[in-house]
This record gives structure tokens, C-alpha cells and sequence, in this order.
């Protein structure tokens, strides 16, 4: 009988066992594949999106019930470029107070779907419009030396508005009413045309920086919207610490043909009693700022 034959020896290999050997590398499943979401992934996205919803509603809820809306135009507006940055700093238990009483006494959203009857708004006083009044010491001050010309007082600052409503209701004033939104949409979509007996736009936001020039107020085609709303011999009031932007309102009301300036020299007014001298006011002044003064009247 022959003897068997010997297989062919194997070349003995690394195995994962021998110390130096390189790991054996794990195949790819459709888990773990390049470009695949997992499960944890899916969820963490689920809880982002859910998270920025919520956000999102909580920017659109009144902060307190009763109170000024967080967007009173909501989305059945157009979006434009904004001359204003809503706020929302920290409110006072006095101011919270005063927006839950008094909001729906004295406080209007401007949400852009009917005309105000200002007449019965103000019981027939004639009606100045206020574009941003900080925190409202100014306007009540003006609103009690003057009590026979109502002041409608539009801001979007939360604490403002409410310590405004307070220094009403503490003065025993009854000409003044607050409004909630975008002056601009105030103007085109709910006054009816020469509505009003005077404009007032005390420091608006000077927007500094020169590709933000195009959110200043003060523009052609704001006056313009104004013109149409303002009663002849109405006076437009505006006032500035910022020098260039200044400049810029005095260039476009003496530009704009149906608006003329009181100063027969063509320059800035002197302050004018009635515009109180505010803390802020004050402090610039102290930092060594020149504040201008610039009215007009409507032809």
C-alpha cells in the first residue's frame, strides 16, 4: 500500500491574535455607511426642528395676555427692510402691571386691517403722531402740558410702552394712545388721508454705518407716505444728535416740494419749548453732542 500523500503545508499568517498584526477591518453595513443617517441623528434633527418651532411660536404670543402682540402685522404684510430693531429687554413688575390693565384701554396693535377713526380714538382732539418714544417720559410730559392735542405714540420697545401707559395713568392723562408695530404700515394702511395735525421723530436710530443708511426713517419716500397723511400747515418735527443724519433730514424735507421750512434762513430750528430736554438728551450734551432740530410744515 502507498503511503498517503502529504498536503501542501500553509504559509502560516497574521491572525488577529498575533501581537503586531493590523486589525481586520470591519465591512460597512447600510448603518454604518458613509452619508447614511442614523437613528440618533434622526431623532437629534427631530428635537432641533421641534425646538426652533416652539422658538419661532413664542416669538409670534403675546408676552402677556391682553397686552401688545409680539407681530400684530403678522405675515398678510409684505417684508421690507425695517428702520427699526424690536427689543425685548427685561419689564418691570410696574410695567407689566400697567400693560395688563391698561392695553386695552389705551393701546392699539398696528396690524395693518382697518382704518382708525382717530376722532373717537381721541374724542376730536387733534392728533400728532409720536414715531418712537424710548421710554415715554418725553411724550408724557408733552402729553400733559399740551392737553388738548391728543398724542398717538408708536413704539415697538415692550418695557416703553408699558411705562408709558403707567406715566399716563399717574398723571390722570387722557390724550394719549399707544400703538404697537411699524409706524410704517400705521401710516399707509390705517390713517385715512390728512389725518393728522403733526409728525414728531425725536433720536430715531441714526443707523451709523453706511450700508445701513438705507434703514434711516427719514427718507423721500417716507415723506412722501407722510405727505398724504398730515393736514395742510401741519408741522413735522424731527431731532438729532447724530450730525450726518442731521443733515440728511434737513437735505430731503428741503428737497421734497410739498414740505417747507419754518426758518427763513433754511437751516435748523432752535429747540422748541415744548420738546422736553430727555436724560438721554442729557447725556449726550454732557459728551459734548450737538443736537439738531429740523421743522417743516406741509404746504
Amino acid at each position: 500500500m502507498s503511503e498517503p500523500v502529504n498536503p501542501t503545508p500553509k504559509t502560516p499568517g497574521p491572525s488577529p491574535e498575533t501581537p503586531g498584526s493590523a486589525p481586520e477591518t470591519p465591512r460597512a453595513t447600510p448603518e454604518t455607511a458613509p452619508g447614511h443617517a442614523t437613528e440618533a441623528d434622526a431623532d437629534a434633527a427631530a428635537r432641533r426642528a421641534a425646538s426652533f418651532e416652539r422658538q419661532r411660536r413664542l416669538r409670534q404670543e403675546p408676552r402677556f395676555p391682553g397686552g401688545p402682540a409680539a407681530d400684530p402685522a403678522g405675515s398678510h404684510h409684505e417684508r421690507r427692510i425695517r428702520s427699526f430693531q424690536p427689543r425685548r429687554s427685561r419689564v418691570t413688575t410696574g410695567q407689566e402691571d400697567a400693560l395688563q390693565r391698561l392695553w386695552p384701554l389705551w393701546g392699539l396693535d398696528i396690524d395693518g386691517r382697518s382704518v382708525l377713526d382717530l376722532p373717537e380714538l381721541f374724542d376730536g382732539l387733534p392728533v400728532v403722531l409720536e414715531i418712537g418714544f424710548g421710554m415715554g417720559e418725553a411724550t408724557a410730559q408733552m402729553a400733559a402740558d399740551d392737553p388738548g392735542t391728543g398724542i398717538l405714540a408708536v413704539d415697538v420697545h415692550t418695557p416703553g410702552q408699558g411705562n408709558l401707559l403707567g406715566l399716563a395713568e399717574r398723571a390722570g392723562l387722557t390724550n394719549v394712545r399707544v400703538a404697537n408695530g411699524d409706524a410704517i404700515i400705521l401710516l399707509r394702511e390705517m390713517l385715512e388721508p390728512e389725518a393728522l395735525d403733526g409728525l414728531r421723530v425725536f433720536f430715531p436710530d441714526p443707523w451709523p454705518k453706511k450700508r445701513h443708511h438705507k434703514r434711516r426713517l427719514i427718507q423721500p419716500e417716507f415723506l412722501d407716505l407722510v405727505a398724504g397723511r398730515l393736514k395742510p400747515g401741519a408741522v413735522v418735527h424731527c431731532a438729532t444728535d447724530w450730525e450726518p443724519y442731521a443733515e440728511q433730514m434737513l437735505e430731503v424735507l428741503t428737497a421734497h416740494p410739498l414740505f417747507e421750512n419754518t426758518q427763513a434762513d433754511g437751516g435748523y430750528a432752535p429747540r422748541p419749548a415744548f420738546r422736553p430736554l430727555t436724560r438721554f438728551e442729557g447725556q449726550g450734551l454732557d459728551k459734548g453732542h450737538v443736537v439738531h432740530d429740523v421743522l417743516f410744515t406741509r404746504r
